[in-house]
């Protein structure tokens, strides 16, 4: 299983439009994966509910999880999305 542990970067959280921003990257990307707080139970990232159900803070550490093949690089540009706050999904990282 391929993770990536990273500090949610929009100050608000993954609230409203940063959410909406995740959810759409996270479906363009490809492969099925999952996002949760440290600890908490993993949710499906393409879903917006589920998504704005963790409650995740700005500063707090979510953890992006895939068992597809070749989720790597996938979950590296997600990761580098909800780390750094931006508005759309990187194309390189």
């Amino acid at each position: 299983m391929a993770e990536r542990r990273v500090n949610v970067g929009w100050a608000e959280g993954l609230h409203a439009r940063p959410a909406s921003i995740f959810v759409r990257a996270a479906t363009a990307a490809g492969v099925p994966m999952t996002i949760a707080k440290t600890g908490g139970d993993p949710v499906n990232a393409g879903s917006m509910l589920a998504v704005l159900g963790l409650g995740a803070q700005g500063g707090e550490e979510i953890v992006l999880s895939s068992e597809a093949d070749g989720a790597d690089a996938a979950l590296d540009r997600l990761a580098k999305l909800v780390s750094e706050g931006l508005e759309e999904l990187p194309e390189t990282v």
